[in-house]
């Protein structure tokens, strides 16, 4: 049991703490799920990880600005999630839209989507909500152009042909986003389809 505590301990400690969140599942090379759950279970009374959700566990990093504990950081619980599960999930379109710049609307719960079940999630005291996704959606995640997908979709054949959308996406995109969705241009909605070309193969805009 003490070797199995020290071993977690020490996988978690090698990462920056506060950066990765772990599973039961990530452990089970060290022992017997039981034996797994049970160091977890110690180290989490003992205050060196704390559980922020059913089976996730952080190394929690104290916040001086907040004087306590940091907020788990979600994308990496979310990224447990998906390691866990062997689902995929990525960020709703609004969350997407709103980090590429082009709106300033911030959703009222943290969602994602996933081509796993809908359901509904209590993380670090966080409502988070998954809702299944579209397969034309879901085979862009992990692909560097998922967010210009997801957020062109969110915004939808009116507001996305906004010069002003186009203009902000030619201007942020790095290039190996852009390289990413002309190499699969043909996975975009097909109202989108002229979109994209003009993203990737316009003139750059001066910020």
């Amino acid at each position: 049991m003490a070797s199995v505590a020290n071993e977690i301990t020490q996988q978690m400690a090698e990462r920056a703490p506060g950066t990765w969140v772990c599973t039961p599942r990530d452990f089970l090379g060290l022992g017997s799920r039981d034996a797994v759950d049970q160091a977890l279970s110690r180290l989490v009374k003992a205050g060196t990880l704390r559980r922020i959700g059913q089976g996730l566990y952080d190394m929690p990093r104290f916040s001086i600005r907040l004087n306590r504990p940091a907020p788990a950081d979600m994308d990496a619980a979310v990224a447990a999630l998906a390691r866990r599960d062997g689902v995929r999930i990525m960020p709703d379109g609004l969350v997407a839209a709103n980090r590429l710049g082009l709106t300033n609307a911030v959703p009222a719960k943290t969602s994602y989507l996933t081509d796993g079940a809908s359901r509904t999630l209590k993380i670090d005291g966080r409502t988070v909500r998954f809702r299944h996704g579209r397969p034309r959606i879901m085979q862009w995640a992990g692909r560097p152009a998922a967010p210009v997908v997801q957020a062109l979709v969110w915004l939808g054949p009116d507001a996305a042909t906004d010069a002003q959308v186009v203009a902000t996406l030619r201007r942020r995109l790095p290039d190996e986003v852009k390289h990413d969705l002309s190499e699969h241009i043909n996975d975009v909605p097909g109202w989108a389809m002229p979109l994209a070309r003009s993203i990737v193969s316009g003139p750059a805009i001066a910020a």
